[in-house]
């Protein structure tokens, strides 16, 4: 998932290119195909594949004498593309010479056909180059099922949070994985023309086309720029207060966040956080620990837990493996606890330059690109670190100076 114009179809094409012929540079480490292949390969219409796909691949679609001058070389071409009726400069297919002696075939399609087309014999690799229809899409996979093959996909996420994107970033699983690229990594454009770039889209479509993050409207529940709430680590202020944030889970992970206040300015510091699925309290205690035993933490009402356990009885889990818990579950000063006034807190606080998060704080923005409404309802998913800072942000009130370890031990001891 990348921005507009900043190499995705070009890397796409390159690889593409390694698995038809067999000839990987030494330093790929991926996946390696040691004997020919099928590819499918296409975009949205066949005009968007002939510009496109077939261009990267293949060279200039209107001038044969230029065939060969793509990714994949002329001396691996084998005899004459077969072109595709209808439309001008498209193929229709490429067969091309593998380093182990044999052929590999490369069929060109575009998603307008619809699924009964993408519908070939098994092959081996499928490569979508933009966002392709959800039946598309799994018709693809299922072409790759009998040869274990591979799937690649190269787009700018317009569609927003649609069937295909989720299930890359809602639906983690071993077999998929999502390269993210941004403008900042096109070291092709200079800093003054990123800027220009930037600034040439509306905000509501800049995350999309310029960092390759999925477009989610008025969906989405912070709606404000991530560099305006990044800011670089640097080692909190001793008279400041901090505070942890849990928020439970076992299928859904468990995440926590480490906070300071900055009660003179009233900001707000998200310093640290942590996120683990299927783990016992055990686990997470252990990691969470050296952030210092004297952290207050606070925590939600209920948690999706295993065992089905109700947020007391996980606090007192927590409690029992050292954890400094709160003795009551999270809530606002008046003692409600609702959703909305919470994350109305944080957005407000975002867009008065009163909520920061350490650039550290990689999972943090994972779940913030993300955060959305569907139907006027926030979408609990992928939101656990979101939601322990802000537990956090709801019981500041609670929050304390660091104290050294000989403060600690006799504060035990006051206690005992």
């Amino acid at each position: 998932m990348a921005g507009n114009q900043l190499g995705k179809t070009l890397a796409g094409a390159a690889e593409a290119a390694m698995h038809l012929t067999g000839r990987y540079p030494d330093w790929w480490d991926g996946r390696r195909f040691d004997k020919p292949i099928v590819m499918l390969a296409g975009s949205e219409s066949y005009e968007l594949t002939r510009d496109g796909v077939q261009r990267l691949m293949v060279g200039p679609p209107m001038n044969e004498e230029d065939w060969g001058t793509g990714c994949i070389p002329k001396a691996a071409i084998v005899g004459t593309p077969t072109r595709r009726s209808g439309v001008s400069g498209a193929l229709d297919s490429v067969t091309v010479r593998h380093v182990s002696g044999g052929v590999s075939i490369l069929l060109f399609k575009a998603y307008e056909q619809g699924r009964g087309k993408w519908q070939a014999n098994t092959v081996d690799y499928v490569w979508f180059d933009e966002e392709p229809p959800e039946d598309v899409y799994f018709e693809g996979i299922t072409r790759t099922n009998a040869t274990r093959g591979s799937i690649a996909v190269t787009f700018t996420p317009l569609k927003g949070m649609s069937t295909v994107v989720a299930r890359y970033i809602l639906e983690k699983s071993p077999d998929r994985e999502v390269i993210t690229m941004t403008i900042d990594d096109a070291e092709h454009y200079t800093p003054e023309e990123r800027q220009r770039i930037i600034d040439s889209y509306p905000a509501h479509e800049r995350e999309a086309r310029t960092k390759g993050v999925p477009s989610l409207g008025s969906g989405r529940i912070f709606p404000v720029a991530e560099e305006s709430i990044t800011i670089a680590p640097f080692e909190i202020p001793k008279h400041w207060v901090q505070i942890g944030g849990l928020d439970f889970g076992w299928d859904h992970p468990f995440g926590a966040a480490g906070c300071a206040w900055d009660r003179d300015a009233d900001v707000f510091y998200v310093t640290k956080v942590y996120r683990e699925r299927e783990a016992t309290p055990i686990i997470h205690a252990a990691a969470l620990k050296p952030w210092g035993a004297w952290l207050p933490w606070s925590w939600p009402h209920d948690g999706l837990q295993h065992d089905k356990g109700s947020g007391e009885q996980l606090a007192t889990q927590y409690r029992a493996q050292g954890l400094n818990m709160l003795p009551e579950r999270a809530t606002f000063e008046d003692g409600t606890n609702g959703v909305e006034a919470g994350l109305s807190d944080m957005l407000q606080r975002m867009q008065t330059g009163r909520w920061k998060v350490f650039s550290t704080c990689g999972e943090w923005f994972e779940e913030f690109r993300l955060y959305h409404r569907k139907d006027g309802k926030v979408v609990k998913e992928r939101d656990d670190v979101i939601s322990a800072s802000r537990y956090a942000l709801m019981m500041k009130r609670f929050a304390r100076v660091k104290a050294d370890a000989a403060a600690w031990k006799f504060s035990e001891r006051k206690v005992i």
